[in-house]
C-alpha cells in the first residue's frame, strides 16, 4: 500500500513538472466523456451530467499532492472572475480521507469559490484516465471533453481565460 501511494506521488510530482503553468490551454474536437458519479462533501451523491448545459473545468486532485495546493487557488480565481456566467470549476477530491481533511485543506490555502466534490474510491481518475494529479478536463455544455491538462495550469491567466471565453460562447445545443 506504502509503495503503491509513493508510485502515485511520484508520478502525480514528474506529470506536474512536465506542463508548464504558462502554456496555452488548447481546445480540441469534442469527444464524448465518460458518465462521472461522485459525491458532496455532505455525501450526498452527484454527477457530471447535474451540470449539463455549462462548461465545466474538472479538476481532479487530492490534499497530499502538492502541485495541486499550487494550482487551487488560480482555479478559485477563475471561478470567481466567471460567478455570474455558466461555468463550474468543479474540484474532484480523491482523497480517501473524510471531507474534513478535503476542507481543511481548502481553508488552509484560501479557497473558497469553487465546487468541491469527493471520489474517495478514485474512480473518475480511472474511467477518464489521467495518470497523475493534478489533471483537468475541460468539458462543453454538451458534456463532451474538449481539453486536457496534466499538471499544473494558471488558470486565472490569459491562455485558461480565452479558452474558457471560446467554450462559453458556443450554444448549448
Amino acid at each position: 500500500m506504502r509503495r503503491t501511494l509513493r508510485l502515485i506521488v511520484l508520478l502525480a510530482a514528474l506529470v506536474a513538472t512536465s506542463a508548464r503553468a504558462d502554456a496555452p490551454i488548447e481546445t480540441a474536437a469534442p469527444q464524448p466523456l465518460t458518465p462521472l458519479a461522485f459525491e458532496t462533501l455532505n455525501g450526498q451523491p452527484a454527477s457530471l451530467a447535474d451540470f449539463a448545459g455549462k462548461v465545466v473545468v474538472l479538476n481532479l486532485w487530492a490534499t497530499w499532492c502538492a502541485p495541486c495546493r499550487e494550482e487551487m487557488p488560480s482555479l478559485d480565481r477563475l471561478q470567481a472572475q466567471f460567478a455570474d456566467r455558466d461555468l463550474i470549476v468543479l474540484t474532484l477530491s480523491v482523497d480517501r480521507a473524510g471531507p474534513e481533511r478535503v476542507q481543511k485543506f481548502l481553508d488552509e490555502i484560501g479557497v473558497r469559490q469553487v465546487h468541491v466534490y469527493r471520489d474517495p474510491k478514485a474512480a473518475a481518475t480511472r474511467a477518464v484516465r489521467v495518470p497523475g494529479l493534478p489533471a483537468t478536463i475541460l468539458v462543453n455544455r454538451k458534456g463532451e471533453e474538449v481539453g486536457r491538462v496534466l499538471g499544473i495550469a494558471q488558470w486565472d491567466g490569459p491562455p485558461a481565460v480565452a479558452a474558457i471565453e471560446k467554450l462559453l460562447a458556443e450554444p448549448a445545443g
